[in-house]
């Protein structure tokens, strides 16, 4: 059956989680910096099909190309490792730590942005003919997306900062969702569509993700956006990796897991014992299944 049924989906989720944490250096970086890289030109593709079009819903329709090729293909994004490391953790598997884990999120990060700033580099190129021209209309428009959410956020002080946080949380909500959506489905068509939806649904609502931000704003500042590197640091790249992190462990992670992820003990049977009129034995009685914590 291609339908893969949540009581199975959490624990293939699970085996991947470990998988993840165990993997080498070597194989982490490159998977991260691929998936950085794929889904970074997908949301050049996404912002050039907004810019030529007028259609920002083509835009969003679209966008989930790079999402379904980089996981298709085994790539990693630190918003997914977000919630697959912390689930294996949660099911106690062999060999995964929280050190193991801390170091898993740190290897992606740091892939994720090297291929990210690798796409921005080359777009950035390709928008102003290797530097020798002003920005096209796309080049503009990606300059125009970092200062809306870097000096834009900053406006609004404490509020602007809320808002960009709770942008991150629903952007993980939505994209961890479509990481495990990947693995409900057997076949080819099945995970496209099912992944498709979500990442949709957080491109088009403008929420936050730190992956396709370590493309947006390199080339902001490449193109000559009106904001510093601090600006991107503080009024949007550590905030929204803090609201992923948090949205892919209260609204993915936690909820799968206690739910459908811990299994239950074997029932214990209690010694039979002799009833004292006839020296006959009582049925065994089974005592409650407790959970494993």
């Amino acid at each position: 059956m291609s339908y893969v049924k949540p009581t199975e989906l959490v624990q293939t989720v699970i085996d991947a989680g470990a998988s993840k944490v165990m993997l080498s250096t070597r194989d982490t970086l490159i998977r991260s910096i691929m998936g950085g890289a794929v889904l970074t030109i997908a949301a050049a593709f996404a912002v050039t099909i907004t810019v030529t079009t007028g259609m920002p819903l083509l835009g969003a329709v679209l966008f989930p190309i790079g999402f379904i090729m980089l996981y298709l293909l085994g790539y990693d994004l630190l918003t997914g490792v977000f919630v697959l490391a912390p689930l294996a953790w949660l099911d106690r598997r062999p060999g995964v730590t929280l050190g193991g884990i801390l170091r898993n999120w740190g290897l992606v990060f740091l892939g994720n942005f090297i291929g990210a700033f690798t796409v921005a580099v080359l777009m950035a190129i390709v928008v102003t003919y290797g530097f020798s021209t002003p920005p096209n209309e796309v080049g503009q428009a990606i300059g125009h997306i970092g200062e809306g959410r870097t000096v834009g956020y900053a406006e609004h002080g404490a509020a602007g900062m809320l808002t960009l946080f709770v942008r991150g949380v629903l952007c993980n909500w939505m994209v961890a969702t479509g990481v495990v959506l990947a693995m409900i489905s057997k076949d080819v068509i099945g995970k496209i569509f099912a992944m498709w939806m979500p990442i949709m649904l957080f491109f088009f609502m403008g929420f936050e993700h730190s992956i396709v931000n370590m493309f947006l704003f390199p080339s902001g500042l490449l193109l000559g956006g009106d904001f510093t590197i601090m600006d991107y640091l503080i009024w949007n790249e550590i905030p929204t990796v803090l609201g992923n992190l948090v949205g892919g462990l209260v609204f993915v992670a936690i909820p799968l897991y206690f739910t459908y992820g811990r299994p239950t003990s074997p029932r214990r049977v209690r010694a039979p014992k002799r009833t004292r009129a006839t020296g006959a034995t009582e049925p065994a009685a089974a005592e409650p299944a407790t959970a494993r914590v």
